[in-house]
């Protein structure tokens, strides 16, 4: 699925990425944990091909960066990220918005069809989000935007999902209920690989198998979860003792002399 080599990125005296290496096969779903200014977006918009890298291969669903068309690929990747959502026309209906994800568009201005639309509606149902079919963007709250950038990340079939911060923004009820949507889309039939990109070890559900823990854009650990999600690693990656914890409610983070958690 995606095969990172020896990746550096640097402009003008400023490393923001150095030798990053990094493998994502069939089947695996991952999250990209770090604290700000650890890489995360910058690894993204490289793989994505809105950074290109000073030194380093990048591989991704078959195509090599720099030997292939980056704007075709980009068609057969799903990406739900805050950014998007100054960009969407405020009067858009949200059915509108998923249907624009087929053609990998924002503010699509195209005659769809009824095939479309009904794959849209699908999809909204999908995602627990069939009611907003007809309401415009600005009169959905921030989880049910979420909920719709989903739908839409999905309407062009992706072979990988990217969500960059999807909780951000949403409250604890929100987020409970998105993460658990999350859960449910990464086990279902046909689902694409997920890469989830937080600061939060509380957003990282049971359906992420790997984790890969970047800290001032190097890599500390990339591997299976069990491995890489250490109280150890995680106090490298933000530069203070922390203790992780695991109970029903999930995953949970705490300085080593109190119970204060960190990642909130």
């Amino acid at each position: 699925m995606l095969n990172v080599t020896d990746l550096h990125i640097r402009r003008g005296h400023t490393v923001i990425l150095k030798q990053i290496d990094w493998r994502v096969n069939r089947g695996e779903n991952w999250v990209i944990l770090g604290a700000n200014g650890s890489g995360k977006t910058s690894l993204l918009r490289a793989l994505t091909g809105y950074f290109p890298p000073t030194r380093g291969e990048i591989e991704l669903l078959g195509g090599q960066y720099g030997s292939c068309d980056w704007r075709a690929l980009r068609e057969h990747i799903g990406i739900v990220t805050s950014s998007f959502t100054s960009l969407i026309a405020v009067a858009e209906p949200a059915l509108d918005t998923v249907i624009s994800g087929k053609f990998a568009q924002l503010d699509l201005w195209k005659k769809v069809t009824a095939a479309e639309k009904a794959a849209a509606r699908k999809l909204l149902d999908l995602v627990d989000g069939g009611y907003l079919a007809e309401r415009e963007w600005q009169y959905l709250s921030q989880g049910e935007r979420q909920r719709v950038l989903i739908a839409r990340a999905l309407m062009a079939r992706p072979r990988l999902l990217i969500l960059d911060e999807p909780c951000a923004g949403l409250d604890p009820v929100a987020r409970v209920e998105f993460l658990k949507l999350v859960d449910r889309l990464a086990r279902s039939p046909r689902a694409p690989a997920l890469v989830l990109v937080t600061h939060h070890v509380e957003e990282i559900t049971p359906a992420f198998t790997h984790a890969l823990l970047l800290r001032k854009g190097e890599v500390v650990a990339a591997g299976l979860r069990a491995k890489t999600l250490t109280s150890q690693k995680l106090s490298q990656v933000f530069a203070a003792d922390v203790r992780l914890s695991r109970g029903a409610q999930g995953l949970r983070l705490s300085l080593a002399s109190q119970q204060t958690v960190v990642c909130r």
